[in-house]
Formats: structure tokens, C-alpha cells, sequence
């Protein structure tokens, strides 16, 4: 242990003559750790819904969208494996959706129909009850498109505006669904719930429903044709790279759209909230801060006696600031591991117990999602260690420059 050190941690345990320099000390203590717990739960809320709107949205969405300018492309499954044999493509599937209204006893709503082929592609979607997507999905390939009803997977919160439920049914009318005379509206069609998914997310929930992919191909008279494909990459945060080798293989009748761009207004709405928080709950960190410095004037107006006796001892001024910055450094570290403590078990409430719920359609999510991240917790902890250290500048330099003989005048 190093004299400054040891110095230091004789002045913390000293009692002080003047017993409002104990109390300030233990008011900054507290002051910067409120401010670390509060801050490592708010990062911890915004990190939360970002990962979470991320998950849920690419658990839905494809990674890229492939579409062809204007037209339909027919006889797809050449085009389907040069994207495949692309470096990290993981799936390909053809993007068949279309757009109807749906009509049950409950009501009209509008939907937006996707098809999937649960062969291609596994998507990561929350289902109500036991049954699981891709099995329902897989079970209606194998049955005859022409025969009885579609199976559709809707949204809860579309099936509860329609007062439906597994095994009832529904009419859809099927916007731009090809027919022989385009005068006449498109026939109504019957669909039967066999499944309800819940994504938490208000804009799937109450718009989508799920139908086969041969199914949906069957409903809009377009065998054979699909509006583009949908891509699924090992790697989401480097869609761009892949995009741009998918249209080397395809030509210039391609374009490619990625999950980054069709969101990019919401996640850096997001990014910049979780900035905003960082700099506005910090502030609360800089008043503790205050507190730091005043505990260490009062605390170097205090032994100036015994800051005369450590220089005559033969102390030099370096010596004696950096006692006072470690004892700054001491109560600012007191501070973040109080801090850390409090928000961590904040967090494990939060995340283990969702109580906090949200309104859907106005917050995306309808429970309150919590993540923390390791880069996170170092760069409060780092940034509340500098901002302790650098209250503790001034007391540290007042102390140097006091002389030996200032200590008689507080004998």
C-alpha cells in the first residue's frame, strides 16, 4: 500500500472535528449512487426495447426483401438459387402478400395476408396455446388448394375484433386477386382460423394473418409467380454487404430493401432517446458530484494541522493532492458499487416480473422490456469514476498549496 493510500483511508476514518463533513461525505456517497442505480435502469429500459422491437420485428420480417421493378417474377426458383448460393444467405422464400378485408360475425377489418413456406423458412413468432406455426403451416401444403377453406393464422388482437377464435370461420375478399373480367370486385373467399399468434406488437397483431404459401398463391391466381423473395442472413447487423451481392447475381431488374432501412426512422428515434438519457440522468451524477468537492473543502479546511505535519515530514505537494483524489476516488467508487447494486436488482425485478404494461398501439410492445449490456454498465461506471475524480481536482489542489506554516495558525 502506497503512503497516499494509506493516508487517505486514515483521513475517511478519522472523526472530523466538524461533524457536517462526515454527513456531506455520505450525502455525495448516496447522491452518486442514486444517480448510477437510476441511470443503469433507464439504459436498461431503452436497450431493452430496442433489442426487443428487433427481435420481435425480424422474428416477423425478412432480413432483405428482393422485388423485380414493376412486374411479377415468373418461374422463380432459378432466381431463388443464385440468391441461395450467395455468402450468408441462410434461407430463401418466395414473398407472395396481399391485402383484403375480412368479414366474421364480430365485424369487418382489414388484414394484411402473408405467405409463408414453412419447408423454406422458420419464423420466430410467439403462438397462443400449444400449436406451433410452421406445423399448421406445413399441414396446409399438403392439402388440396381447391378444396374447403384456407387456414389462416391471425393476429390475437385482430381475431378478438372479430370475436373469433381456433376453429371459426371467416369470408376474405382478396384485393388484386387475378380474375377474367377486372370489372367486377374480387369473389369473397372462406378462411378457418388454426392458430392465433401474439407478438406484443400491436401493428402485427392487428393486421396480419399467416396463410400456406401455395394457399395464398391459389386465392390470388398467381401460381408459379411471386412478387419477390424473402432473405434471411447468419448475420442482421451486415444486411447492406449482403444486399449488395445479391443484386451482383440478379442484374439491375432488382431492387433489395433491408430491415435497417424500412426501420430506420423508429431505431434511431430509439438510439437517440437512449442518448438523451445518458446525458440528462448523467447531470444528476454531476450534482453528487458537487457534493464530492464541498466534503473535500471542508475536509482540507479540516487538517491543515496535519497537511503541515505530512509536509514537514517531508510530503511533498504531489503527495498530498493525490491523497485527496484517491479520497475523492474512494467515495466515488463507495458511490458506483452502491449504484450498480441497487440498478442490477432493480433490473432482475423488472425482467423477472413484467408488471408494467404498455398500451400496444402506441408504444409497440405491450409489457415493459429491460436488457443490460456489459459495454453499458463500464461506460457508466467509467464515466461516474472521471466525473468523481474530477470534483476532486480543486479540494486535491488547495490542499497542495498549503505551507507548513499555515498549520500554527490552527493550533
Amino acid at each position: 500500500m502506497s503512503f497516499e493510500t494509506f493516508v487517505a483511508r486514515r483521513f475517511l476514518k478519522i472523526k472530523s472535528r466538524r461533524k457536517l463533513v462526515p454527513l456531506i461525505t455520505i450525502l455525495a456517497t448516496l447522491g452518486v449512487a442514486v444517480g448510477v442505480m437510476v441511470l443503469i435502469v433507464v439504459i436498461a429500459v431503452m436497450t431493452g426495447f430496442q433489442s426487443e422491437l428487433k427481435r420481435r420485428i425480424l422474428g416477423i420480417e425478412a432480413h432483405l426483401t428482393v422485388m423485380r421493378y414493376n412486374q411479377w417474377v415468373e418461374n422463380y426458383q432459378p432466381e431463388m438459387r443464385k440468391v441461395e448460393q450467395v455468402p450468408g444467405v441462410t434461407s430463401v422464400q418466395p414473398l407472395v402478400y396481399a391485402q383484403g378485408m375480412l368479414r366474421a360475425a364480430g365485424g369487418l377489418s382489414a388484414v394484411m395476408l402473408k405467405g409463408v413456406d414453412p419447408e423454406r423458412v422458420r419464423l420466430q413468432v410467439h403462438m397462443v396455446g400449444d400449436r406451433d406455426l410452421d406445423a399448421l403451416l406445413a399441414q396446409e401444403n399438403t392439402e388440396n388448394a381447391s378444396q374447403g377453406a384456407t387456414g389462416v393464422v391471425l393476429g390475437k388482437v385482430l381475431a378478438d375484433k372479430l370475436k373469433v377464435g381456433v376453429g371459426d370461420g371467416l369470408l376474405v375478399m382478396v384485393v388484386g386477386a387475378q380474375q377474367v373480367d377486372p370489372r367486377q370486385l374480387p369473389a369473397m373467399q372462406r378462411l378457418k382460423v388454426i392458430g392465433l399468434f401474439d407478438t406484443g406488437m400491436h401493428q402485427y397483431d392487428g393486421v396480419m394473418g399467416f396463410v400456406s404459401l401455395k394457399r395464398l398463391q391459389h386465392m390470388m391466381g398467381i401460381t408459379n409467380r411471386a412478387a419477390g423473395f424473402e432473405v434471411r442472413v447468419n448475420d442482421v447487423d451486415h444486411v447492406e454487404a449482403i444486399g449488395r451481392r445479391i443484386l451482383g447475381q440478379l442484374g439491375p431488374n432488382y431492387w433489395v430493401s433491408d430491415w435497417k432501412y424500412m426501420h430506420r426512422n423508429l431505431f434511431h428515434m430509439l438510439g437517440l432517446q437512449k442518448l438523451m438519457m445518458y446525458v440528462i440522468l448523467t447531470l444528476i451524477i454531476v450534482v453528487a458530484s458537487f457534493n464530492i468537492a464541498s466534503a473535500l473543502i471542508m475536509m482540507v479546511k479540516d487538517k491543515v494541522k496535519d497537511i503541515a505535519i505530512l509536509k514537514v515530514m517531508g510530503a511533498n505537494s504531489q503527495s498530498i493532492q493525490r491523497i485527496f483524489l484517491r479520497k475523492g476516488l474512494a467515495i466515488g467508487l463507495a458511490g458506483i458499487c452502491l449504484g450498480c447494486c441497487g440498478g442490477l436488482i432493480l433490473y432482475l425485478i423488472l425482467d423477472r416480473y413484467p408488471f408494467i404494461e404498455l398500451p400496444g398501439d402506441v408504444y409497440f410492445l405491450t409489457t415493459l422490456p429491460v436488457r443490460i449490456a456489459a459495454l453499458d454498465l463500464a461506460v457508466i461506471a467509467l464515466g461516474t469514476l472521471v466525473i468523481c475524480v474530477a470534483a476532486s481536482v480543486y479540494p486535491a489542489l488547495q490542499a497542495a498549496r498549503l505551507k507548513p506554516v499555515d498549520g500554527v495558525r490552527y493550533r
